[in-house]
């Protein structure tokens, strides 16, 4: 739950500054922001949340 609230958090930062730049426009980021709402109803949500858990605790091993 904790890295699917972080994940939610940075991708959103990521969206305002892609809003804020310009190299994204309103329309466009709210089809993203309806297309990962429905994504999240469909069949493949859990595959998708695994995949994101394999990355995280994949990224969570790498020691600097």
């Amino acid at each position: 739950m904790a890295v699917s609230v972080s994940v939610a958090v940075v991708l959103a930062l990521i969206l305002v500054l892609m809003i804020r730049s310009k190299s994204i426009k309103g329309g466009p980021a709210i089809v993203a922001i309806l297309f990962g709402f429905f994504l999240a109803s469909t069949d493949i949500a859990p595959s998708v949340n695994r995949f994101m858990n394999s990355i995280g605790d994949t990224i969570s091993q790498i020691h600097f």
